[in-house]
């Protein structure tokens, strides 16, 4: 027994690779930036890494759904992870994650889970306890993001079942939230097919975002969508519009797109916008403070693939204006894809951290240094 319990610990924490593989200067050098920033690998051997939290000491928490939850940690602060922790196996697509006082806590697509004193526990973490276990259990668009609110509770929003359908039951395609302690769950809004990123906007605290739109209405639509919260009770067209103005053939009835709440920004179609987070640091130049980080995954159903980019949505006094590329070269000029950005954390040095589920790793983006 005490042989057994020494591997899985042994196999619990386990040092990463501090130089990129060939594989992965291959896929940096084909990387586009502005001038004066730069990329590195922060973790490798990530498998599937998804949605990012940051806890205490360095240590990055990281979902997936390949069933693992992961802890990574940059004890030195030199920018690169040493050490890699598996906090959870076995869950049910444990995309979503977000650290408080301590404590991790983790969305599955039926229930949200918690792992309490985690930090001080990487290598031989605690049983989970079940927070809340009363959402659907569909696999489809069924995996979740999960963030903490400046109102201290948990945010998060359950797609919808299918490409496009009018479920009966309201929890579906609704933003919700609920207290820490699984209480007090409501929901928000409804209307949303599909959102697996969202952040506040710094001047208006309201929540913007990400919902990406219908297939099988063309190459170029609907446009995925950013859009913007701020009261209960708002829909925002799913599924009997799309963009804010194009009805869908089977779902418009009687009806009418101006009654919903129109997208706050329009993006390319099929792009799939997930992970996002306004610049609040002090490390990039000012033209980027405040300024909306989107990471888009790219296209797996348009007869040109679009996105596999991190963009920036410009913000002027709360309201987006404009977007421009910000790292590009994933996708090449032949089709092939070289990774898929998928969420991004702000570091406390104001660096940016970005998650690849497809090759697996963590970059680091920094100005200057």
């Amino acid at each position: 027994m005490r042989i057994i319990k020494s591997l899985l610990m042994l196999f619990a924490a386990a040092p990463l690779c501090l130089a990129a593989t060939p594989e992965q200067e291959a896929v940096l050098k084909q990387l586009r930036l502005p001038p004066g920033f730069n990329i590195r690998i922060f973790a490798d051997d990530i498998p599937n890494a998804r949605q990012m939290a940051l806890g205490d000491n360095g240590v990055v928490y990281v979902g997936s759904r390949q069933g693992n939850v992961y802890a990574v940690q940059d004890k030195d602060g030199d920018g690169v992870a040493e050490q890699k922790y598996l906090i959870a196996q076995q869950l049910n697509l444990p995309n979503g994650v977000a650290y408080k006082d301590g404590t991790l806590y983790v969305a599955e697509i039926q229930r949200i889970i918690r792992f309490d004193e985690v930090g001080q526990r990487l290598a031989s973490p605690p049983k989970p306890v079940t927070v809340f276990d009363q959402f659907p259990s569909d696999r489809h668009h069924g995996w979740k993001y999960l963030r903490f609110g400046p109102d201290g509770k948990l945010y998060t929003a359950i797609g919808a079942p299918c490409n496009v359908c009018d479920p009966e039951k309201p929890i579906y395609g609704s933003l919700i939230r609920l207290d820490p302690d699984g209480s007090d769950m409501e929901i928000l809004a409804r209307g949303i097919r599909n959102t697996v990123g969202f952040d506040w906007e710094t001047r208006s605290g309201h929540l913007f975002f990400n919902d990406n739109g219908r297939d099988y209405l063309g190459d170029d639509a609907p446009a995925d969508e950013l859009n913007e919260w701020n009261q209960k009770g708002e829909h925002f067209g799913f599924p009997y519009c799309h963009a804010g103005t194009i009805p869908d053939p089977e779902y418009i009835g009687d009806k009418q797109c101006y009654k919903f709440k129109a997208p706050a920004w329009k993006y390319k179609a099929h792009i799939a916008p997930l992970g996002m987070r306004f610049y609040t640091g002090k490390q990039f130049p000012d033209t980027y403070f405040r300024q909306l980080f989107v990471a888009q995954h790219g296209s797996w159903n348009r007869t040109v693939p679009q996105g596999y980019q991190v963009n920036v949505v410009k913000f002027r006094e709360g309201q987006a204006y404009n977007e421009l590329p910000f790292i590009s070269g994933w996708l090449t000029a032949q089709g092939e894809v070289l990774g898929r950005p998928n969420d991004i954390i702000q570091m406390p040095d104001g660096s940016l951290l970005i998650s690849d589920d497809s090759l697996g790793v963590i970059y680091r983006v920094s100005y200057g240094r």
